[in-house]
């Protein structure tokens, strides 16, 4: 080990290290403001340690002596030790942006429809607020722009509603939840029969169909036999009240229709479908979203769908 010496041109201490012949390696003390600066951080550290979650202990970690207070989704107060959670819930109501929103919520709860269509800002706060609620409890199903998927999800884009497109019709959708639901026919058709009410429910929509067997499917769709006037009505336009599409638009939900090429493939889709019939449901959202935020939303779909 090199013993301490001075530096004979500059008196200054040294470590006793030479390179070069001539390059040595000085011993002076770290200046005073970097020893306080150290010990500083040490006491930071010390205070941070008390007072947020810090280290791993027994299974779980030290909590800390900070508390955070925020409102949870039950409306109750809550009061916890810090966490990132509870900071960004209790920033979500108190910030600035969270004031704002509940000012623009408060405003949209009171509103009409109508006006909220016509208000620029508040049509604006719609379509930002609603586009979220929509992704987080629409989209899985419905798709992140609302076309939804045939055959399984109604679109949400286009002015086919069936359960009716009136606010308080979508608002009912929203709170209590639909069971879509039309019986299978296969065990109440013979083939021919099944073959002459598809042909008959093409004719509706005035595509290519089969006239004779068109004929007799009409008397099938209006008679005790298949029954289906009783939700489709006798002119096949459908009902809000059971969920029962219009078969005279071409807007096609179960059967896609319009993906295939022949009258054939047509004809066998719309077939599947009388066949299987139809069992989807949707969940009820009167416990998930508040009355104002299904407002927000009714609000939304209206914008998606252009009226």
């Amino acid at each position: 080990m090199a013993k301490p010496v001075k530096d004979p041109l500059t008196g200054a201490k040294t470590t006793g290290h030479v390179w070069d012949e001539t390059l040595q390696e000085f011993d002076n003390p770290l200046p005073r403001w970097w020893v306080w600066m150290f010990y500083a951080t040490v006491v930071f550290t010390i205070v941070y340690w008390l007072m947020y979650p810090s280290w791993p202990v027994a299974g779980t970690y030290l909590k800390g002596f900070n508390t955070i207070t925020y409102e949870t989704d039950a409306g109750e107060e809550k009061t916890t030790h810090w966490n990132t959670r509870a900071l960004l819930q209790r920033d979500m109501q108190t910030g600035t942006q969270a004031l704002k929103q509940k000012e623009y919520l408060t405003k949209v709860a009171a509103a009409p429809y109508e006006q909220i269509a016509q208000d620029p800002d508040m049509a604006a706060f719609v379509r930002s607020y609603g586009n979220g609620i929509f992704g987080d409890k629409c989209a899985a199903c419905h798709q992140a722009g609302g076309q939804g998927v045939v055959g399984l999800f109604p679109n949400l884009v286009d002015d086919d509603w069936l359960w009716g497109s009136k606010p308080e019709q979508i608002t009912e959708t929203l709170v209590n939840g639909r069971n879509g639901f039309m019986p299978p026919y296969r065990e109440t058709f013979n083939d021919d029969q099944l073959d002459q009410v598809a042909n008959y429910v093409m004719s509706l929509s005035g595509l290519e169909a089969n006239k004779e067997a068109a004929v007799k499917g009409e008397q099938i769709f209006k008679g005790e036999k298949g029954g289906c006037y009783y939700c489709h009505t006798s002119e096949g336009t459908g009902m809000y009240a059971q969920g029962a599409a219009n078969l005279t638009d071409k807007i096609w939900t179960v059967a896609n229709v319009p993906a295939k090429d022949s009258a054939e493939e047509k004809l066998a889709a719309i077939k599947t479908v009388i066949r299987d019939g139809i069992q989807r449901q949707m969940p009820a959202f009167s416990s998930r979203l508040s009355d104002t935020e299904i407002k927000v939303l009714v609000a939304y779909l209206k914008q998606l769908s252009g009226e």
